[in-house]
């Protein structure tokens, strides 16, 4: 059996040969790739997931807040509108019972113009008593009759229209009634026009 030389080894025959390092000395086994930069962007965004679970609680909570803003609202409404009714109505009922308790002054004074040819004095009496019937229905509304003489001035129920010199008064009275006065404080209706006596 013939024996063949063994090949001398280049690298120890050849000094100027250079030894693959690395990745050489494995043989076959093939190189890692490093990772390419689009990989870690291949993930889901924030935004792709959805909105957070605290900005789903903020949102119901202001849908919620909403909602009974607008409940609040329309009741507010129907509150407004139900007062108005209400409050017609009982502008309708005083209206139709001062009205009612004019109606005998009403009746007393055309029974009054039927006998206007007939002697003057029971005239003038009928007429007087439909004046008094006509206070004493005030008086029953809440507004009494001032006409009072001799009592000193009030601002307040009396209304000057004159200043007179009265030596049997005494200076700031009232002398003389022009026009009747009714009601007291914030009931009332108008305050009595009167002259009043002049101060020294």
């Amino acid at each position: 059996m013939p024996i063949h030389p063994q090949e001398p080894d280049r690298a120890a025959s050849d000094p100027g040969a250079q030894v693959p390092h690395g990745d050489g000395l494995r043989g076959d086994l093939p190189r890692p790739e490093p990772p390419r930069p689009d990989a870690a962007d291949s993930g889901p965004s924030p935004d792709a997931a959805g909105p957070a679970p605290a900005e789903d609680a903020y949102t119901t909570a202001i849908q919620e807040l909403e909602d009974r803003w607008r409940r609040a609202l329309a009741d507010l409404d129907n509150l407004r509108k139900r007062h108005a009714r209400e409050l017609e109505r009982e502008r309708t009922v005083e209206r139709s019972r001062t009205a009612a308790a004019f109606l005998p002054v009403l009746d007393n004074l055309e029974l009054a113009l039927t006998h206007a040819g007939a002697d003057p004095g029971p005239i003038v009496a009928g007429v007087r008593a439909v004046r008094d019937q006509a206070v004493n229905v005030l008086e029953l509304l809440g507004y009494l009759r001032h006409a009072e003489t001799g009592v000193p001035f009030d601002p307040a129920r009396h209304e000057v229209v004159g200043v007179v010199q009265d030596p049997d008064a005494a200076p700031g009275t009232v002398v003389e009634v022009l026009r009747p006065g009714y009601g007291d404080g914030e009931r009332q209706l108008r305050p009595a026009a009167v002259t009043v006596a002049k101060r020294e």
